[in-house]
């Protein structure tokens, strides 16, 4: 639109007769202007750059065609021999007209033509500079000299020295081009920088009358005077005004913003060309203002102030389309607006609370965090107490308020010498006629606005102002928050009971799902830890350390154990069920409990996991058919489960060792260096698909540490295996250190502040057998060999200071020695072990086990294996690759005494016959 006063454009003229007194016509003349001298200064410079292209493509041409000459076979020897220019003078001529050159002529060292295009000249001094040149550098210079086919006047030449065979300078060389010629290559090119510079011209004016035709139509014909006057008159109305006004395109973009829209709405100092829904108001003021709805009064809260917005489309005053708001702030409703900053910070307030309070499962945590939400938005200083259960993650019992309530402090939150409190953690009484008592009863919020010190039943006096709201979830009572204002601060009124109230439910909430986390937690762990082995059982042939860390967030099933074996021998075992949770613990504990069972057999390790494979397998597959819809979305379902398993002998050194799916251990030699021993790799339990597990053996020397532990310990956030193991080198290497020191060491290099899976780590440093106190002797298959054998280990007893137990060891090695002949195959062995306790050994190379019968009465034998029995603490059957060993251990400090039944009575009973 125009502005009133100011005159019209008048009648429509073409373009290129526009007035120069139009802002259009004189930005159209200047353009104009501009470009001519552009263009002018542009053929200039192309000009001058053509020239000075076309001097240096002439020395260019001139310093090539005087070396290629100089430089060309039998040059040199003829300026040396008894008529050069009979020779030269051809050559040279053929030269010049080939290299594009005016002139091409040679010179003897006093500067004397030896060749010239004209020959009358030769044989008279050369016109140039010649003394670099004898020097052996290139001369570039303009000089004049005789006449030449090409033209007159100054050259651009070049003159190079011509070297002997002995590197000396024996003649000159120049080549050069008429300036005549020169100048040619610049007339040449001209026509195509002056047609280039006219098209440019031309293309240049065109698009300047466009750009000019189009500020002509935007400008109205207006010209620089009344379009200034024109500016000044609408900054001056649209800034002076106490209304804001805004102007919004219809893609809602704001074009003009003055400057109290910007105070109202607080808009940045870049507000315009930006979106509406993109200077920070909140999304029912952009909505509106970004809407081409028109409004028309409505009120709005913006920041602490009320505004009557109102709305129009521009186009139809001739406008773009887009909308012109108005803004007006409404003073008269300061009260409104008061009560409505007072909501909007509640609002806020529980926002806030329902984003802190919950973070995570700890009753504590969750607590504190009710207390410092609230404070000092809402109260001076909160306290939050719980009943003792709920902190503990039991179920919270019934409460008489009448006899009075006794709670623990858990979270107190409020400035720095506010009136004194229970400190957190004590326990706090709360009297029957106490608002806590009260709001306990009556199950909601109770506002005590008293000025005094408080009722006597209140524990925490000096708060003129106190809210106690009970902390409920499911109908049971949690606790009670208790908000409190003192000092200059306003007294509660009645309308702060129900956001108390809103504050209280939001917390019991999260309080009471952290005190189910905590039970079921607490179940978790206890289950898991009774199924952990509660210490090391006592053996010779290892020293053994151990750690068990669970998961800060959820149980796993990781588990190790050391067990022994017969023949002084212990097993070492560690291994991971996956999942987490009260499933994996009672798994892991049932897998522990297999393993235990499994070794009492004395199987070899891949025997040993082939068995326990088996055995997850089945508690997979009968799970998953139990399993109903909800738990198999919950996905607790067993999915595997690894295990290391590994066996050491003291007497050899040996380690068998075979692992289903699990991190092979470490070995931590004497001399402090560390390796990874290579295992045959085998899947996990439960998904070998009837693979064979494979074992490996190594020997130890005496010293060493075999290291076992699960991936907890190497694997954790951020850090991948390989970087795990390598710190795990760096930890366990070095000499000297107990399992202790390892154990501890270890721990601190890897296990984070928080770790997210349980970790278990078995540190067994190796000891071997005294070679004193093993005994052996080879038994051939005769009955008279029995006694010779019996004797010997009667000495050897007597040696070791074992005559008490003699009788025993010799009854129990003739029975196992004869059954071994009667019934084995050959080699029999026989070896006796002193450690804690005397170990005997029977081998053959049969595979059949002898098993204890009843005897009848009138049988004559049949009562040998009861009497090892009855003489020995334990007794079994171990298979080898080569037959079986029949193995007992009989107590250093004599034979058990009688278990209430003669001994007579006893032998009637059983029989060793049966095979």
């Amino acid at each position: 639109m125009r502005e009133k006063g100011l005159p019209g454009p008048g009648p429509e003229v073409p373009w290129w007769r526009a007035s120069l007194r139009s802002a259009a016509g004189q930005v159209f003349a200047l353009q104009v202007v501009i470009v001519l001298l552009l263009a002018a200064a542009a053929m200039t410079a192309l000009v001058v750059q053509a020239n000075r292209g076309s001097e240096r493509e002439a020395e260019r041409l001139s310093i090539t065609a005087a070396e290629m000459f100089a430089n060309a076979p039998g040059t040199a020897e003829a300026l040396q021999g008894p008529d050069p220019t009979a020779v030269l003078q051809p050559r040279a001529e053929a030269a010049w007209r080939r290299a594009g050159v005016d002139f091409v002529l040679v010179m003897d060292t006093e500067g004397i033509r030896v060749t010239y295009p004209d020959p009358r000249q030769i044989g008279k001094k050369f016109v140039g500079t010649i003394q670099p040149a004898l020097e052996g550098r290139t001369v570039v210079e303009r000089a004049g000299g005789p006449p030449v086919p090409a033209g007159t006047g100054t050259a651009v030449q070049a003159v190079v020295p011509v070297r002997g065979a002995d590197g000396s300078v024996v003649g000159l060389v120049s080549a050069g081009i008429t300036e005549e010629n020169v100048g040619d290559l610049v007339e040449r090119q001209l026509p195509i920088i002056l047609g280039t510079g006219a098209a440019a011209l031309v293309v240049s004016t065109a698009g300047t009358a466009l750009v000019s035709r189009r500020l002509r139509r935007q400008t109205h014909g207006l010209g620089p005077a009344e379009m200034t006057r024109m500016y000044e008159h609408h900054d001056a109305v649209l800034h002076a005004v106490r209304e804001g006004v805004l102007i919004v395109d219809a893609e809602g973009r704001v074009l003009l913003a003055n400057d109290e829209a910007r105070r109202l709405l607080a808009l940045p100092a870049d507000t315009e060309r930006r979106r509406v829904t993109d200077l920070g108001l909140d999304g029912e003021t952009a909505r509106l203002l970004a809407s081409g709805e028109p409004v028309t009064d409505a009120v709005r809260l913006v920041g602490d102030r009320l505004l009557a917005v109102n709305k129009r489309p521009t186009a139809p005053y001739g406008g773009q389309a887009g909308s012109v708001v108005t803004l007006r702030d409404t003073t008269e409703l300061a009260t409104v607006t008061g009560r409505a900053q007072l909501a909007r910070e509640r609002l806020k307030l529980l926002y806030d609370a329902g984003a802190r309070m919950g973070t995570t499962l700890d009753v504590t945590r969750t607590a504190e965090e009710l207390a410092e939400v609230s404070v000092p938005q809402f109260a001076d200083v909160v306290t939050v107490d719980l009943l003792e259960p709920v902190l503990r993650g039991q179920e919270p019992p019934e409460m008489s308020p009448e006899a009075g309530i006794e709670m623990r402090r858990t979270a107190c939150a409020g400035p720095d010498g506010a009136p004194s409190l229970h400190r957190v953690g004590e326990p706090v009484r709360f009297g029957p006629h106490s608002p806590v008592a009260a709001a306990v009863a009556g199950g909601r919020a109770v506002l005590d606005t008293g000025t005094g010190p408080g009722t006597a039943d209140d524990p925490d006096r000096g708060f003129h102002s106190l809210l106690a709201v009970p902390i409920r979830a499911r109908g049971a009572l949690l606790g009670v928050a208790a908000f409190r204002r003192a000092g200059a601060s306003s007294p509660f009124e009645e309308q702060d009971k129900a956001f108390a109230e809103e504050l209280a439910t939001r917390a019991a909430v999260a309080i009471d799902n952290a005190r189910r986390y905590t039970r079921e937690h607490a179940t978790t762990v206890t289950l898991q830890r009774s199924l952990l082995p509660r210490g090391v059982p006592e053996q010779s042939a290892l020293d053994v350390a151990y750690r068990y860390l669970p998961a800060q967030a959820g149980v796993g099933g990781d588990w190790f154990d050391v067990i022994p074996l017969s023949g002084a021998r212990v097993a070492l075992v560690v291994g991971d069920v996956v999942g987490h949770g009260v499933h994996a613990a009672a798994t892991m504990g049932r897998l522990r409990t297999a393993v235990h069972n499994f070794s009492t057999l004395d199987l070899p390790p891949d025997e040993l996991l082939t068995h326990l494979d088996e055995l997850v397998a089945h508690i997979d597959a009968n799970e998953t058919a139990d399993e109903t819809a909800d738990d198999a979305r919950d996905g607790d379902g067993i999915t595997g489960a690894t295990c290391l398993y590994a066996v050491y002998d003291p007497v050899s050194g040996r380690v068998a060792a075979a692992t289903a799916g699990h991190l092979g251990p470490a070995v931590v030699h004497p001399d402090g260096t560390v390796h990874f021993p290579d295992l045959p790799v085998s899947p996990p339990l439960g998904l070998s698909a009837s693979l064979p597990f494979e074992s490996r053996e190594l020997v130890l020397p005496e010293g060493s540490r075999l290291v076992l532990y699960t991936d907890g310990l190497v694997e954790d956030r951020g850090r991948d295996l390989d970087t795990g193991l390598d710190i795990l080198r760096e930890a366990l290497a070095g000499t000297g250190r107990t399992p202790e020191d390892t154990c501890a060491a270890v721990i601190e290099a890897l296990v984070p502040a928080r770790p997210r899976d349980d970790i278990a780590l078995l540190v067994a440093r190796t000891r071997r057998l005294d070679p004193a106190n093993v005994a052996h002797w080879d038994v051939p298959r005769d009955p008279s060999a029995v006694a010779p054998v019996r004797a010997a280990c009667a000495r050897r007893l007597a040696e070791w200071g074992l005559e008490e137990i003699g009788f025993a060891t010799e009854l129990v090695l003739s029975e196992l020695i004869t059954n071994a002949i009667r019934y084995g195959a050959e080699p029999i062995t026989v070896r006796l072990l002193r450690d804690r306790t005397l170990i005997c050994e029977v081998s053959d190379a049969s595979s059949t086990s002898p098993h204890p019968r009843r005897a009848k009465t009138t049988d004559e034998g049949g009562r040998g294996l009861f009497l090892v029995a009855r003489y020995t603490e334990r007794w079994g059957t171990r298979y080898t690759p080569a037959g079986k060993v029949i193995w007992a251990e009989l107590s250093l400090q004599g034979a058990p005494e009688a278990a209430g039944l003669a001994d007579d009575v006893l032998l009637d009973q059983w029989s060793d016959d049966a095979f």
